[in-house]
């Protein structure tokens, strides 16, 4: 009777031990800011340095605008072997103007978002490839123990 109880009891701590890794994880990922230290931000009166102290350095900035940071934040998570899956993204858009004073803070969601299509084109190269046996053999006689090229004087 012990025997039976001692194999049950087994049998349900492999099964919660199994069950346990594959339960999903959920992560957050990037740079959010606290909500205290965004009510702070007061357009028109702090520069770009006062910002950083408050909401610390941006994810990034913007490409083509150097005026415009983006903090930008998300959570994800994955079950098991699963690919990732984006459940909540959240971008604050810091805006300044030329002087570098900060000009208006924009929140943006996954919502806002929009999909893009990349190109699946190739930049043609110049040249031909090589096969391995083609770059060996083309390397022999290329190598100069010890000596050093003159070139005319």
């Amino acid at each position: 009777m012990r025997f039976v109880s001692v194999f049950k009891l087994g049998t349900a701590l492999a099964a919660a031990l199994t069950l346990a890794g594959c339960i999903k994880d959920i992560d957050a990922r990037g740079n959010l800011p606290p909500e205290d230290a965004m009510a702070k931000l007061a357009p028109g009166e702090q520069t770009r340095q006062d910002v950083q102290n408050l909401l610390g350095t941006p994810s990034t900035t913007a490409v083509f605008d150097t005026e415009t940071w983006y903090y930008i934040s998300a959570q994800t998570t994955q079950y098991a072997f699963y690919p990732v899956e984006e459940l909540e993204r959240t971008v604050y858009a810091v805006h300044f103007d030329q002087r570098g004073i900060l000009k208006d803070v924009r929140k943006l969601t996954g919502d806002d978002g929009r999909e893009i299509q990349v190109a699946s084109r190739e930049t043609a190269t110049k040249g031909r490839e090589y096969s391995l046996i083609e770059q060996l053999i083309g390397n022999l006689g290329r190598f100069n123990a010890g000596k050093e090229k003159k070139g005319p004087q």
